[in-house]
């Protein structure tokens, strides 16, 4: 199953708005995709606002994307590159 470990690039972390953002972009993908922040030990859905937000991840914070499928390696891509973003930023 592949997967991609990424460090949280935005200046609040994975809350409100690139919370959503992450989120919304998780939700479009043609297959699971879960994330795990860093110390814990369940990964939850992507593309689950409570979930996402649950993880507490904040700048810096390293979090591990896993899915499974034709088209996993393109979409966990996708994800970890948008993570890497500082998404607070106004051009984000």
């Amino acid at each position: 199953m592949p997967t991609r470990t990424v460090v949280v690039g935005s200046a609040s972390g994975l809350h409100a708005r690139p919370a959503a953002l992450f989120v919304a972009a998780a939700a479009k993908q043609p297959v699971p995709v879960t994330i795990r922040a860093d110390g814990s030990k369940r990964p939850v859905p992507a593309k689950s606002m409570l979930g996402v937000l649950s993880l507490g991840a904040k700048q810096g914070t390293p979090v591990t994307l896993e899915a499974s499928g034709d088209g996993a390696e393109a979409a966990l891509d996708e994800l970890a590159a948008l993570l890497e973003r500082d998404l607070d930023a106004q051009d984000a």
